[in-house]
């Protein structure tokens, strides 16, 4: 089983695991992603970054791309319709932080993103996400550095049209270091089944040229192991799943080496609330993290003993010392 968990080459960066955090808006801040790390993330992503509001030097984007405490190595996620614009973009991201891979989204299903030619509107538009990817690549070129530049993709636009495969060629031809899939189609959004048979194909496609990353509906540890028998992908990318749980990345490398892995205790998932709380209090003052913590707290209460009658709470809570009173006896 050990030789489902191992070490991943993209480009010039090394990875000790294949356990990836995803980047997921609103949720994959450094709070977060610093807690995943603790929890046995081998590597974590941003929330995307609008190229857009980089270029005007917009102060939440820039606090977007800062890291978590303990975050050594992480990649940074731009998402925007115009090669131009991108290029600027990366050129920021490098001048202004330390990450280690500049990620391109071409996934996103949100209309907001779609409308402007971004997102999942590159999967209908192969010709354009070369030239995005191919401005990335050149940005970094051109700034002197040897970070790797992947893309993050879906499976296509709708049913009728998959386009992944010539995706992924366009991608590699532009210079990508490493392709990640989110099998489901624009049209799908967040509903129904991702197609994993999609990430078999991509795989056998890509064939050893650059690494494949699969994500998608792995909620559990044994979700992951099933990907990654399943589809060969040569990593994984929690999303969802990775919510409430930041010890999945732990848990799933026990999985995938010993065969099984340890519950994680109450006490300790809710003082890892409590630290991401805290941090995000940091960044962004009380009343904004504590009401942004409402969603957080109720995917950490999954689970425990009135559960159900906490969420109620939750969801009216403005201070710490509320959330100290609702988790009183986990403390």
């Amino acid at each position: 089983m050990s030789n489902l968990y191992h070490p991943v080459q993209i480009g010039s960066l090394s990875l000790d695991g294949n356990l990836f955090l995803a980047p997921v808006a609103g949720y994959s801040d450094r709070a977060f992603r610093g807690l995943c790390i603790r929890g046995g993330s081998n590597f974590e992503y941003t929330e995307m970054v609008s190229a857009e509001a980089l270029t005007r030097r917009n102060q939440k984007t820039q606090e977007i791309m800062k890291p978590a405490p303990n975050e050594k190595k992480y990649a940074v996620q731009i998402f925007g319709g115009t090669p131009e614009v991108m290029y600027d973009a990366a050129t920021l991201v490098l001048e202004q932080t330390d990450a280690s891979c500049i990620d391109i989204n071409c996934g996103c299903p949100v209309p907001k993103v779609v409308k402007t030619g971004a997102g999942s509107s590159l999967t209908r538009d192969v010709d354009r996400l070369y030239d995005i990817v191919s401005s990335v690549v050149k940005a970094v070129k051109d700034k002197g550095s040897e970070i790797p530049v992947t893309v993050k993709i879906r499976s296509g636009w709708d049913q009728l049209h998959i386009t992944f495969r010539e995706a992924a060629e366009k991608a590699i031809a532009a210079g990508a270091s490493a392709l990640t899939m989110h099998p489901r189609t624009r049209a799908q959004g967040y509903e129904g089944r991702s197609n994993w048979d999609y990430l078999s194909e991509l795989v056998e496609l890509v064939n050893h040229r650059i690494p494949v990353f699969g994500s998608g509906d792995i909620f559990k540890p044994e979700d992951a192991k099933k990907m990654l028998e399943q589809t060969h992908v040569d990593g994984v990318m929690f999303a969802r799943g990775a919510m409430g749980q930041p010890f999945i990345f732990r848990q799933t490398r026990e999985l995938l080496e010993t065969g099984s892995y340890s519950d994680i205790d109450p006490k300790e998932r809710i003082t890892a609330a409590f630290q991401e709380l805290d941090v995000l209090i940091e960044d962004r003052g009380e009343q904004a993290a504590c009401k942004d913590m409402r969603k957080r707290f109720c995917a950490y209460s999954k689970g425990l003993n009135g559960g159900a009658a906490m969420r109620l709470e939750i969801v009216h809570s403005e201070t710490r010392s509320d959330y100290e009173k609702i988790f009183e006896q986990y403390l």
